[in-house]
């Protein structure tokens, strides 16, 4: 008889744990798909062997292994043949699914940790090709219950999500108050909720769909909330380097997201390469954020057309660079007719040792034909530590400085904060200059508050007066 945690449950025979198929056959047992591991509780057997949480989660992977080997050398010191979980053991160390402690024993008296467990789940998961079907399936729920603590073994984010059935949901959550959002000195307020709910399906092994729903309410003016599915896009990856996009995606430009971060919609094709040191993305369709109220270039939405090009390079764990060209293919037909509209930009961000201080900068240039000149922006700053959802308490402070041209941010789209001031410039047909102050700490698990604070702006080359300061806090839910 079975006991789980002091409760008597159905037995499950030693060979359902560890055995083969003809071993199962052999004792006469028909063994379904093993009960799901759980962290709590110890099991025991009434035939006088005390099995520990270890011992029963490696004969549990023994049984998603295909086949055992009759031969296998005794690996541990501690181990004897006449264990009842020798066979399953030796197999697994002979496999390389376990590797002991660097004393030469198992220790299978002891309770297993998640972490440990979690070890044994990454080995089997990188060998799923030699499992069958119900294998899979029951790896596929070890996988699930441990996601948290393989992402921090460095097993990818992407793998795990292929292993929680074909349809994955993630989102976040915001509520946001904003003092003088637009930059102007009438001092109005705002105060919002938004709701983001990601759906990714796996097709096969190499293609993902992805769609996102947003739901966003304004509290202070009491309008009901505006829902909408702001982008879907299929993914190919043919491999862990290239991929290519197809659909309304988000991209990325500069590193620090002051002229287009990649909550800004693109509608078209992006194929790029990335194998971790160094990166190379294109991008062909239409910039659908870049429109700019009534007095967009690109008016109407079918004169965005352009295309892109973005260069990373990736020179540590804390350290990138990059660069991008864009280009509108279409003339524009608005503002000043016949003017071909484009932007460069470089940027990097450095992480200063071990420190937790990074510096960060980016220079943007706006530039029409001949007949139009260009425009300037630049951004560069300095923070400190870095905000992880997963653990309360970590935080970050950042400082930054703004400078734009009057007409620099005419391509650009950002959700950074930092942008109150760059829409008053661009709506105001001057150039700004403006500091930023950050501040993000976890306050709970996947809680994070969050604050800025834009001061000290100057309107230059233009006729409008300074922007004023403006403020924001906002709390973010990740789920």
């Amino acid at each position: 008889m079975c006991y789980i945690a002091g409760k008597q449950q159905g037995c499950v025979p030693l060979c359902c744990l560890w055995g083969n198929e003809e071993t199962q056959r052999k004792h006469g047992h028909s063994c379904k798909i093993l009960p799901e591991l759980h962290s709590k509780g110890t099991i025991y057997f009434s035939e006088g062997a005390r099995i520990m949480k270890k011992i029963l989660a490696i004969a549990a992977a023994a049984a998603l292994t295909a086949g055992v080997s009759a031969y296998a050398a005794n690996p541990f010191s501690d181990v004897s043949p006449d264990d009842w979980a020798y066979q399953a053991v030796s197999d697994l160390s002979d496999q390389g699914v376990v590797e002991g402690y660097p004393d030469g024993t198992f220790k299978g008296e002891r309770n297993m940790t998640r972490y440990e467990l979690a070890q044994v789940i990454a080995r089997l998961m990188a060998r799923e090709d030699q499992l069958n079907a119900e294998q899979r399936a029951t790896l596929d729920k070890l996988a699930g219950e441990y996601a948290d603590e393989l992402a921090n073994l460095g097993v990818r984010v992407s793998n795990l999500e292929k292993k929680v059935g074909n349809i994955s949901w993630s989102g976040d959550a915001r509520m946001q108050y904003q003092h003088n959002l637009d930059g102007a000195k009438d001092h109005k307020d705002g105060w919002t909720g938004r709701l983001r709910i990601n759906a990714d399906a796996q097709v096969n092994d190499q293609i993902v769909v992805s769609g996102r729903f947003v739901s966003e309410m304004d509290f202070k003016d009491n309008k009901d909330a505006n829902t909408i599915m702001d982008r879907i896009h299929a993914r190919w990856t043919p491999n862990d380097a290239f991929y290519m996009d197809l659909g309304r995606q988000g991209v990325a430009l500069d590193q620090t997201g002051v002229f287009w971060d990649e909550d800004g919609r693109f509608d078209g094709v992006v194929t790029g390469y990335d194998n971790g040191k160094f990166g190379a993305e294109v991008g062909y369709g239409r910039f659908k954020d870049a429109y700019k109220d009534g007095l967009s270039p690109w008016t109407p939405y079918d004169r965005t057309e352009a295309w892109y090009g973005k260069l990373a390079g990736h020179l540590g764990g804390s350290s990138d660079i990059s660069a991008f060209y864009l280009e509108n293919v279409q003339k524009t037909n608005n503002i000043v007719n016949d003017v071909n509209v484009k932007a460069w930009g470089a940027g990097a961000t450095i992480g200063l040792g071990g420190s937790g201080l990074k510096v960060d900068g980016d220079f943007i240039q706006t530039r029409g034909n001949h007949n139009v000149g260009h425009a300037n922006l630049w951004t560069a700053g300095l923070s400190y530590g870095e905000v992880d959802m997963n653990k309360p308490g970590s935080f970050t402070l950042g400082v930054h400085y703004v400078r734009a041209d009057a007409g620099a941010y005419l391509l650009g789209n950002s959700a950074l904060d930092m942008t109150d001031q760059l829409e008053y410039g661009w709506d105001n047909g001057t150039g700004v200059k403006f500091w930023v102050a950050k501040a993000g700490v976890a306050v709970q698990k996947n809680v994070e508050l969050d604050a800025y604070y834009n001061f000290g702006a100057k309107a230059y080359d233009g006729p409008a007066e300074d922007p004023g300061n403006t403020w924001g806090v906002e709390l973010n839910y990740s789920f």
